[in-house]
């Protein structure tokens, strides 16, 4: 049964976004690969970084990855790092775990996913362009009994408060 689909983000919003996070005036639009099971058992989609990163011992990076995702109400994709880096390298994601509402789509930025990575560790991790650094899964999600909530979301990272 799917419940979402992923998309990219225009042009416009990925190259600001590049530049605004990693600095970069480099064109990688076409570069952007679409997230995909790595088979058929697999839970989680793999996204592959746009661009080439290194993150230093302890520093946190943003990285860009020029897709957004169009999801039913009632399901949130939860953004991991992918298990061989976390086990083999100790990168991890910024807030521990990102969560892709349904109504981020709509947000001022297109929806487009970023990925606050960290290095926990006491190497450089470098992640290539291309290469599956994280992996997003799916979730049904329910609410408590409550007030109606009328907020839109406008953003990303602390928009909603």
């Amino acid at each position: 049964m799917a419940i979402a689909r992923f998309e990219k983000v225009s042009r416009e919003q990925f190259t600001k976004d590049l530049k605004e996070l990693l600095g970069s005036e480099d064109e990688f639009y076409d570069d952007i690969i679409l997230p995909v099971r790595a088979t058929k058992g697999s839970a989680g989609y793999d996204f592959s970084s746009p661009v080439d990163v290194t993150l230093r011992p302890g520093e946190m990076v943003k990285v860009p990855s020029g897709i957004r995702c169009c999801i039913e109400e009632g399901y949130v994709l939860h953004i991991y790092p992918r298990s061989s880096l976390g086990f083999k390298y100790q990168l991890s994601l910024a807030n521990t775990t990102g969560i892709i509402d349904a109504d981020y789509y709509n947000a001022l930025n297109e929806g487009h996913i970023i990925v606050a990575l960290v290095n926990r560790g006491n190497k450089d991790i470098v992640i290539k362009k291309g290469e599956r650094f994280v992996q997003g899964i799916f979730l049904k999600f329910y609410t408590a009994e409550e007030e109606e909530v009328t907020n839109v979301r406008t953003g990303g990272f602390g928009s909603s408060n």
